[in-house]
């Protein structure tokens, strides 16, 4: 080989070699890129699974709200029930009453008749008693 063969191998190789750390320079930024598209769509996705666990925790806190209100509303349901048996036996004991009353009045009454016509028969008496 002549001098000039080699300095045009030499060269060739040289550029070979500049290729060579170009390629793998663009392949090492295009592998960084790749990485922060990757950290990227990781953080975002760990975003997102921070905001599915605080929407977590106040569905959590919302059924915990639920379930003492429903504990309250049955204590509340059975005083309703408690105040409906009440008022069941109160009025029944009135209706008791009211029949009751209804009978002493009606015999009242017939008493009072009964007075009526003794004391009209009684004046009758009086009345031909003291006119004879």
């Amino acid at each position: 080989y002549t001098d000039n063969e080699l300095n045009v191998s030499s060269d060739k190789s040289q550029e070979q070699r500049m290729l060579l750390v170009e390629s793998g320079s663009q392949e090492v930024v295009h592998l960084e890129n790749e990485i922060a598209f990757n950290e990227a769509i990781i953080e975002e996705r760990e975003e997102g699974i921070r905001e599915i666990q605080q929407q977590i925790g106040e569905v959590n806190e919302i059924f915990k709200d639920l379930a003492v209100l429903v504990h309250e509303q049955g204590a509340m349901i059975d005083d309703i029930g408690s105040h409906v048996e009440n008022a069941h036996a109160a009025t029944g004991q009135g209706k008791s009453e009211l029949v009751k009353a209804a009978k002493i009045q009606r015999s009242n009454s017939s008493l009072t008749c009964l007075l009526l016509v003794i004391f009209a028969v009684a004046l009758l008496i009086v009345v031909v008693v003291l006119g004879a």
